[in-house]
């Protein structure tokens, strides 16, 4: 165990689910790592959060925002604000979680102890339905289908996954940032506004040469429904867009085309088993074609 304990900025990002923030925050409150500050970033809720969490937890910053900036906004200013208050790391950790004791001190004592420092650290994640089965357990990239996928999701944990390794993608459910990383890379792309912001992240740091440590020993759960079917109007839309608009920023000609067609014939499988609504993925994709269209008149305009 690595007795030196670096000062951590836990960011929690509230939008609406100030039961959930609260009950995250009882969960950090009783971890043994003790060099740690609570950020709530309040996403401009509309159920009281703000007067509620203020009124619960005098002791911990509460920024509010004017008006609803998505996970990559809302994040990016509790992100700012650990860095201007001297965060040596700043960790983004979902409201919707629960955390178990030695979560923060198992985490950065893998962090610390690899023979190359990671710029990026994630634990082991579960569902939280009382049984230890997996929701994350390192996770990576499918080039083939422009896609983040997450090792182990679904299994039920026998230990399978309890070796510390190097892996391409981290879940913005539980991110370890390390500040050079921040300074160097810079924030998360406020582009995406929701979904795929922490794969396009772990892109852009691996592409800047650092790593991407998964540490076993650090576990969380998730309060993460298992089921499928109809998904929200939100939901379709920006997993949508955003896959290709990730797919577009992040590779190369080669890999593009054939992640372009595989999410073309995605998508339509999608609407064909009534997964995602038709007028919802043509709004996505008007959507993808104005942004690719607008970022590449700024290219020509720099």
């Amino acid at each position: 165990m690595n007795n030196f304990e670096p000062l951590i900025y836990i960011i929690l990002l509230n939008y609406n689910g100030y039961k959930d923030t609260i009950e995250c925050v009882r969960s950090i409150e009783k971890i043994n790592y003790k060099n740690y500050k609570i950020v709530i970033v309040d996403n401009n809720s509309k159920d009281g959060s703000e007067e509620i969490l203020k009124g619960e937890f005098k002791k911990y910053k509460i920024i509010q925002t004017n008006s609803n900036k998505g996970f990559a906004g809302g994040n990016n200013i509790g992100i700012k604000y650990a860095i201007q208050e001297g965060a040596q790391y700043v960790l983004l950790l979902n409201n919707d979680t629960l955390v178990e004791v030695e979560f923060l001190t198992n985490l950065i004592d893998e962090t610390l102890n690899v023979e190359e420092k990671p710029g990026i650290s994630i634990g082991k994640i579960y569902y939280n339905h009382g049984i230890r089965r997996i929701w994350y357990a390192g996770g990576g990239i499918n080039y083939f289908k422009g896609e983040s996928f997450q090792i182990g999701c679904g299994e039920a944990d026998n230990g399978q996954y309890d070796r510390e390794k190097n892996v391409d993608f981290a879940t913005g459910c539980m991110m370890l940032i390390d500040k050079e990383v921040i300074e160097k890379v810079g924030y998360l792309s406020e582009e995406y506004f929701l979904y795929y912001e922490d794969t396009d992240y772990c892109m852009k740091v691996s592409k800047a040469g650092y790593k991407i440590l998964y540490c076993p020993k650090s576990l969380i759960y998730h309060k993460v429904s298992g089921s499928t079917g109809v998904l929200s109007e939100t939901y379709q839309f920006y997993m949508c867009r955003n896959r290709y608009l990730f797919i577009k920023r992040n590779f190369g000609d080669r890999y593009k085309a054939m992640a372009t067609l595989y999410t073309n014939i995605y998508m339509l499988h999608c609407i064909l088993i009534g997964r995602y609504n038709y007028k919802n993925v043509v709004k996505a994709i008007k959507s993808y074609n104005f942004l690719k269209k607008r970022n590449q008149k700024r290219s020509i305009c720099n």
